[in-house]
């Protein structure tokens, strides 16, 4: 996909903060977007995958774009080679928005003063964007005296320097002010359609589905992404821990507003591992907890570990709907469906209401049906039974299998069965005080209900109450 099309995307303008590495721009782009999104730390190179954020200031809203620090030039020039490892990935996106941005923030170091490199890149970037689309920002201006030296960035022919810290947050009102002026024409354009659009967003929010990609590292998950999306959204490489922080990316599929977003792998030594590694897995962690569905991303021409299985607890437990991906078909000799589910379900038998969807990220194949794997379960997830179709389920299971009893002599008489919740479905049994019903009694309903009803994907939860109020029965 062109950028041109990615652009389409949005109404929104496009803002992009761009500079060397180790300027401060992933601290800057946490501060404007008022959130903790981008990883951030004094090692140069941090930012790989773009980050991107929406801004509102003064009844004005834009994308905001974070992206990877330009060590190499040649990239700006055009003259580098081939995309032959992570660092050129990173440029080559970066210069990628770049050229889509309405608006540049180009981000210098008041701390390191004006940098050959600064004086370079100034130069090149005149050459690709209009230097009336350029905003010059100067961070680490963390009291009145640094003020003294902003006098030598004029030397950039960028106007008037921006002063900000952006770890204090001094000077980005004044930032946002300048954008939103240099934004406004573009804005006044948009104004009628901006309204259509936010009350769609309004409307898209309450029944968006958030699918996170995770897995161990160097499965395919960010293949995965982009192949999903048809484009390159994010940066691929054989190196575990290429993806370093989860990637927000909205799209609509059938009417259906869906948040893909791609997660860093999580390791078998995860506790262990120190640095953005570490900071990385928090993160993927986190965003499986914000989210209502997963893709547990894994290797099916590797043997199944101890690591995919604490995923997949991680999941259940957690109470997310997903699916398993087994990727890397195409690089399996004699394929056979079945051989191969009943692998994974014998390995994980507690995880068999999880579809398999057998893939090749690499390829595309089979990775559209995804989509409708995610429509469907995204449905059955917040399916709601009434009451009446509950009493009548548990009248036909209970001639089936008479309830079995857990502790003491007496069998449990099962007296009501409603459901408290959905999206996860949630369910109440209520037996009487002094009984008590096996654990498998519970599994053996969980499983007459998703022959009944599907729940497909999706974990079920059955709560066991003590009925009180039975009659004849003493209360405590």
């Amino acid at each position: 996909m062109t950028d041109t099309k990615e652009k389409e995307n949005t109404l929104l303008p496009l803002v992009v903060i761009f500079g060397r590495t180790n300027v401060g721009k992933s601290t800057l782009f946490n501060c404007l977007v008022e959130k903790r999104q981008a990883l951030v730390s004094d090692i140069a190179g941090t930012t790989r995958d773009s980050n991107f954020g929406r801004v509102v200031w003064l009844g004005r809203e834009f994308e905001l774009v974070d992206t990877g620090g330009i060590i190499d030039l040649k990239h700006l020039l055009g003259q580098a080679e081939a995309e032959s490892d992570i660092t050129d990935k990173v440029q080559a996106q970066a210069k990628k928005y770049l050229k889509a941005a309405d608006l540049v923030i180009f981000l210098a170091d008041n701390k390191t003063g004006l940098l050959p490199a600064d004086r370079q890149m100034a130069l090149l970037i005149k050459k690709s964007v209009n230097p009336k689309k350029i905003i010059l920002a100067v961070n680490k201006v963390d009291s009145p005296k640094d003020r003294l030296n902003l006098s030598e960035f004029y030397k950039l022919s960028f106007g008037d320097p921006q002063p900000v810290s952006a770890a204090n947050g001094s000077g980005t009102g004044d930032l946002l002010d300048v954008i939103v002026k240099k934004l406004i024409t573009r804005n006044s354009q948009l104004a009628t359609q901006k309204k259509d659009e936010d009350k769609k967003e309004l409307r898209a929010a309450s029944c968006e589905l958030r699918v996170a990609i995770i897995g161990q590292p160097n499965v395919g998950k960010s293949s995965l992404l982009n192949s999903l999306l048809g484009y390159k959204r994010v940066i691929t490489s054989p190196i575990p821990h290429t993806t370093r922080e989860p990637q927000h990316t909205d799209i609509t599929y059938q009417d259906q507003p869906i948040k893909l977003i791609d997660t860093a792998g999580i390791s078998r030594r995860g506790a262990k591992t120190k640095g953005l590694e570490k900071f990385g897995i928090a993160k993927s962690l986190a965003a499986l907890g914000k989210s209502d569905l997963a893709l547990l991303v894994m290797d099916i021409s590797q043997p199944l570990t101890h690591q995919d299985a604490k995923l997949v607890e991680e999941i259940v437990n957690a109470k997310k709907s997903f699916i398993f991906i087994a990727n890397k078909w195409d690089k399996i000799a004699k394929r056979d469906t079945k051989k191969y589910a009943d692998y994974i379900y014998g390995k994980l038998p507690f995880a068999k209401f999880a579809p398999i969807q057998f893939i090749s990220a690499e390829t595309g194949e089979k990775v559209k049906k995804i989509f409708d794997l995610i429509l469907q379960i995204g449905e059955q997830r917040k399916l709601e039974l009434s009451d009446s179709q509950l009493a009548h389920f548990l009248a036909r299971v209970v001639k089936i299998h008479r309830p079995a009893k857990g502790r003491g002599v007496r069998h449990p008489r099962l007296r009501e069965f409603t459901q408290v919740g959905d999206n996860p479905p949630i369910f109440e049994l209520k037996i009487g005080v002094k009984e008590d019903l096996h654990f498998s009694y519970v599994r053996f309903l969980e499983n007459r209900l998703r022959e009944t009803y599907g729940f497909l994907g999706t974990p079920l939860t059955i709560k066991i109450a003590k009925n009180k109020n039975v009659p004849g029965l003493r209360r405590n």
